[in-house]
C-alpha cells in the first residue's frame, strides 16, 4: 500500500529540518577541524625548524668532542671494527641531547672518504664538499630521523660529523592530528547527529500535532486555533492562520448574507410580476374589447415598471457582489479621469432629469486618481440614481469633481449634491447598510444604492462622507481619493436637464 503525500509530510518535515540542522552543525565543526589541522601543521613546522636549528648548534659541539687516542703518524687500521685511534668526549649539551632522546637519536663520525669511524652503522654516507650543513631524512627501524651532516675541522683533521634526531615533529603531526583533532571531532559529530535526530523528532511533535489537528477539521470549521497550545516559535504562524480563518469566515458569512438578502429581495418583485400577469389573464376573459384595450395598456405599464425594478435590483446585486469580492485588490488599477467620468454619467441621466423637470448639472475641475474604472463608474451611477430617485420634481442635482492640493498627499474627489429631503444625521450610518430604507420613504428602491457605493469606496481604501446640502437641506455625498497628479486648471461646466 502506497503512502499518500499527506502521510509522508511529517516524516519529510522532520528529515528536512534534521538535514538542515546537521549541515549547520557539521559545517562549523568541519571548519574548526580544518583550522585545527592547519594550526597543528604550522606548529609542527615551527617545531621542526627549531629542531633543525638545534641540530646546527650541536654539530660543532659534536665535532669538538672528537679526541685522538693515537699519535698522528701511527698506522691506521683498515678494519672498521678496529680502534681508529679516535674517541668522543661528549660535550655536556650533546650528551644531554642524546640521553633525552635515547633510542631516537644517533651520531656518526666519518673520514673525508665516507668511512665510518665512530657512531651508528645505519647512518648514510654523506660527503659534503663545503663546510655548509646538509639535511636529509632517513628511515631506520620504522623511525624517521632528521639527519644533519657537516664537514668540520677536528683534532683528527677534516672529518664529516653527523647528528640524527628521530623526534621530528613533522614526521608525527599526522598521528597527532588524528588523535587530538579528527577523532574527537568525528566522535562529536556522531553524537551530535544522534542527539539532533532525537531532539528534532521530539521538538517537532507539537508542530505535527498541530498539522494533524488542522487536517482533521471540517471545511466548515473556521474557528481559531488555540495559539497558547502551540510552541512559542510557531505562535506567529498560528496567529496568521487565525487571521486568515477570520477573513475567510467573514467573507463566507458575507456571501451567505448576500445570497439570503438577494433571494428575499428578488422574491417581492417577481411575486408582483406574477400576480400582475395572472390578474391580467383572469380579467381579460370577461371584458369587452375597449375595456380590454385600456386594461392592457395599464397592465403593460405596470409590467414595464416591475420589470425595470427587477432588472435594476439584479444589476445592483451584481455590482454589490463584484464590489464585495475579496479578489478586488489583486486586480490591476489604472489611472481614472474623474472629470470625464462625471460628464459621461451626466449624459446617462439627462433624460430622466428632464422628465421630472430637474436641474441636473456638473461643476468640474481636472482630477485624476488610480482605481478601477468600472467600479468608480458604478459608484457614481448609484449616487446619481439615488439623487434622481429621491429628489422631488423640479429639484436641483449637481455633480462635482476636483483636486485638493492642500492635503498631504493631494486628494482627488467626486461629489453629488441634491436639494431633496436629505438624511438625518442619526440615520447616515444605517443607510450605508444593505437593504436598509429610511422609514416613510415613498419612492421605490431596494436600499442598495448607498451600500454599493460604500463597498466600492472601501475597495479603494476610502469611504463615503454624508452631509447636508449647501443650503442646509438635501444631501451631499463626497468621496475623496489619492490624486496622481496636480490639476492643469479649474474648469466649470453646467448642463441642465
Amino acid at each position: 500500500m502506497r503512502a499518500s503525500p499527506e502521510d509522508r509530510a511529517p516524516a519529510g518535515l522532520i528529515w528536512g529540518l534534521q538535514r538542515r540542522l546537521l549541515v549547520l552543525l557539521f559545517l562549523p565543526l568541519g571548519l574548526v577541524g580544518l583550522v585545527s589541522v592547519f594550526f597543528h601543521y604550522q606548529g609542527a613546522g615551527t617545531a621542526a625548524l627549531q629542531q633543525d636549528q638545534q641540530l646546527l648548534r650541536l654539530v660543532p659541539l659534536l665535532a669538538d668532542s672528537v679526541v685522538v687516542t693515537q699519535p698522528r703518524d701511527a698506522p691506521r687500521p683498515i678494519d672498521i671494527d678496529a680502534d681508529p685511534g679516535l674517541a668522543l668526549l661528549l660535550a655536556p649539551t650533546v650528551e644531554e641531547f642524546l640521553k633525552a632522546r635515547e633510542g631516537y637519536a644517533g651520531y656518526g663520525v666519518m673520514d673525508a672518504n665516507g668511512r665510518l669511524l665512530l657512531g651508528e652503522r645505519w647512518l648514510p654516507t654523506v660527503l659534503p664538499t663545503t663546510s655548509d650543513a646538509e639535511f636529509l631524512s632517513v628511515v631506520e627501524g620504522g623511525i624517521t630521523y632528521r639527519v644533519v651532516a657537516q664537514r668540520s675541522r677536528t683534532a683528527a683533521g677534516d672529518l664529516i660529523v653527523m647528528l640524527a634526531d628521530g623526534s621530528d615533529a613533522r614526521q608525527h603531526w599526522l598521528d597527532t592530528v588524528l588523535v587530538r583533532v579528527l577523532l574527537p571531532n568525528l566522535l562529536l559529530m556522531l553524537v551530535a547527529a544522534v542527539a539532533v535526530t532525537w531532539a528534532v523528532s521530539r521538538a517537532l511533535r507539537p508542530l505535527i500535532d498541530l498539522k494533524e489537528a488542522v487536517e482533521r477539521r471540517s471545511p466548515r470549521d473556521l474557528s481559531p486555533i488555540d495559539a497558547q497550545a502551540a510552541p512559542a516559535e510557531v505562535r506567529p504562524l498560528v496567529s496568521s492562520l487565525n487571521r486568515l480563518f477570520s477573513l475567510v469566515n467573514d467573507q463566507t458569512e458575507s456571501q451567505r448574507r448576500f445570497v439570503a438578502d438577494a433571494a428575499h429581495q428578488l422574491r417581492t418583485p417577481l411575486a408582483g410580476l406574477q400576480a400582475q400577469v395572472e390578474a391580467w389573464a383572469q380579467v381579460t376573459r370577461s371584458m369587452g374589447s375597449n375595456e380590454l384595450l385600456s386594461l392592457r395598456v395599464e397592465q403593460v405599464l405596470r409590467l414595464r415598471d416591475a420589470t425595470r425594478r427587477t432588472s435594476q435590483l439584479a444589476n445592483q446585486l451584481l455590482a454589490l457582489s463584484r464590489a464585495d469580492s475579496i479578489g478586488i485588490d489583486t486586480q490591476p488599477m489604472e489611472q481614472v479621469d474623474l472629470l470625464e467620468l462625471c460628464e459621461n454619467i451626466l449624459a446617462l441621466y439627462l433624460d430622466a432629469a428632464a422628465e421630472r423637470q430637474m436641474d441636473l448639472g456638473v461643476e468640474t475641475a481636472p482630477a485624476q486618481t488610480r482605481g478601477h474604472t468600472w467600479l468608480l463608474r458604478e459608484l457614481l451611477i448609484n449616487l446619481v440614481d439615488n439623487a434622481v430617485k429621491y429628489t422631488p420634481a423640479g429639484g436641483r442635482i449637481t455633480l462635482r469633481c476636483g483636486q485638493d492640493e492642500s492635503q498631504t498627499p493631494p486628494q482627488a474627489w467626486i461629489e453629488v449634491e441634491d436639494d431633496g429631503p436629505g438624511i438625518a444625521a442619526a440615520e447616515r450610518r444605517r443607510v450605508l447598510e444593505r437593504f436598509y430604507r429610511l422609514p416613510g420613504m415613498v419612492a421605490e428602491g431596494n436600499g442598495l444604492g448607498l451600500a454599493i457605493a460604500e463597498e466600492i469606496a472601501r475597495a479603494h481604501r476610502t469611504q463615503l462622507r454624508l452631509s447636508d446640502g449647501a443650503t442646509g437641506r438635501g444631501l451631499r455625498v463626497r468621496v475623496a481619493f489619492e490624486a496622481v497628479r496636480a490639476p492643469a486648471g479649474a474648469v466649470r461646466e453646467s448642463f441642465e436637464g
